[in-house]
């Protein structure tokens, strides 16, 4: 065999089994078709927070004068803000690169596919063609971004998540189609930096979070001038004068949303054509490959991690199974698969771990609820981000098992969450654990004293 292990991709899950794999002993190589880093980091997670961090600082700005600043105005300099997210990206690709050469890792670009369980055929960008052996194969291509099947949604200058990165003005309007993380990102974002969003829905938005935080960021997002329709059919897409007009139905009754800009952010699929899964008889469908417990497909050997598996479509999930894989490769045991925590950068953030209450009821789960408000928070208060709140739930056993933030900072917090219902900890063991002051971490251990009724921050009702 010519390497111990061929990784099939280099975004967050390939590259990441490829180091530890590395790191544990393994010959190994990484095959791209693209960029190291994948999605993620050239298309994605990485440029997407970028300019996140534009629109923080512009909604900032929008009430400086609260901080008793006061400044003539501003302006965006589009170009500027482009090579800025461009060096983050070019940054974080250069430092993956030097770790896999520190690694021994031999990476090569091109396209792969699978020849026979041990065998990969690389094909070229000067168009030769390589192969190349290994003992076990991991196939980590990601996923795409996926066009839904409406009229018009294939007429020229419409964008996906893809192409709206790298926008060379901004829009006065921008209409955006669907509406989940991908979708209310870039609506917060476009919205922070001047443009009239309209979001256009079939459903609510952000299903996957708890209804309650749902219930509330639908206020807030509004209030940001994010313009909210859904619950509608959408029933094509239209051109004309170089505006773009997406018409549907609601409750309301008909309507047509007209924009210079249109981004169509419905989903993602996984990557499956060109790998040759049929002529190795490995199970899949258009959810992603099929796996085990291990992430090993059918034929014994071959693992399939991230996106391409379509279980959790998040880089830090593709990461953990990438090194789940490695280590099991290795004869370690493998890891807890779960939680996961999920982190989306609106604005305010949201993060979420664990059961949700909808989840809670559905399931028929005797469960206690307790929310903290940021609103009685020092820390919160003096950020000038005051909005929002930690939501804890707990079972019989008074088991943290469901954390919800909305508010300052979520995707920072989030974490304590996930320690806590990873590992089953009970409301006293966070309760005796003393929080500094003054943070945003507060708000997490009122909220969990407050599933006893001893929160001291906030009335709560009497037992």
């Amino acid at each position: 065999m010519d390497k111990d292990i061929i990784v099939i991709g280099g975004g967050p899950g390939g590259y990441v089994a490829a180091i530890r794999a590395a790191q544990l002993g393994s010959n190994v190589c990484l095959t791209e078709m693209d960029k190291v880093g994948g999605t993620c980091l050239n298309r994605g997670c990485i440029p997407t927070k970028a300019l996140w961090r534009n629109a923080e600082i512009l909604n900032t700005l929008k009430h400086i004068k609260e901080f008793g600043i006061e400044i003539d105005g501003y302006r965006i300099n589009v170009e500027e803000v482009q090579n800025r997210k461009q060096k983050v990206v070019d940054q974080l690709v250069s430092g993956i690169e030097k770790l896999l050469d520190a690694y021994s890792v031999e990476v090569i670009n091109g396209t792969a596919s699978l020849k026979d369980k041990n065998t990969v055929v690389i094909a070229m960008p000067d168009g030769s063609v390589k192969e190349m052996t290994a003992k076990n194969i991991i196939i980590a291509t990601g996923s795409k971004t996926t066009l839904p099947p409406i009229e018009g949604v294939n007429l020229d200058g419409v964008l996906t998540s893809d192409e709206i990165l790298n926008f060379k003005e901004i829009p006065n309007r921008l209409s955006v189609i669907g509406g989940g993380v991908i979708a209310m990102e870039f609506a917060g974002i476009f919205a922070a930096m001047g443009s009239a969003v309209t979001v256009v829905n079939r459903s609510n938005i952000l299903k996957r979070v708890d209804s309650d935080i749902v219930k509330r960021f639908s206020v807030s997002v509004k209030k940001k001038g994010v313009d909210l329709i859904t619950e509608c059919s959408i029933e094509k897409i239209e051109k004309r004068n170089g505006l773009f007009y997406v018409i549907g139905e609601n409750k309301k009754g008909k309507y047509e949303v007209e924009a210079e800009a249109l981004l169509v952010a419905t989903g993602r699929e996984p990557v499956l054509d060109g790998i040759n899964l049929e002529g190795l008889g490995i199970e899949y469908s258009k959810k992603g490959i099929k796996v085990d417990a291990n992430y090993e497909t059918n034929v014994s050997g071959i693992y399939a991690i991230g996106d391409v598996n379509g279980l959790i479509m998040l880089a830090h999930a593709a990461s953990h199974q990438g090194i789940s894989v490695a280590e099991k490769i290795h004869g370690m045991q493998n890891h807890s698969h779960s939680p996961v925590p999920d982190c989306i950068f609106v604005f305010p953030e949201i993060s979420t771990v664990g059961m949700t209450e909808d989840e809670a009821k559905e399931k028929g789960i005797s469960y206690q609820v307790s929310k903290f408000m940021f609103g009685a928070n020092g820390k919160a208060l003096s950020l000038g981000e005051g909005e929002g709140f930690v939501k804890v739930l707990s079972n019989e056993q008074e088991e943290i098992i469901g954390v919800h933030i909305m508010g300052p900072h979520a995707s920072d917090l989030i974490h304590e969450g996930t320690l806590a219902v990873s590992t089953k900890l009970k409301i006293d063991a966070i309760k005796n654990t003393i929080h500094a002051h003054p943070t945003l971490s507060e708000a997490f251990h009122e909220a969990v004293c407050g599933l006893k009724g001893e929160a001291i921050h906030m009335v709560q009702a009497r037992k």
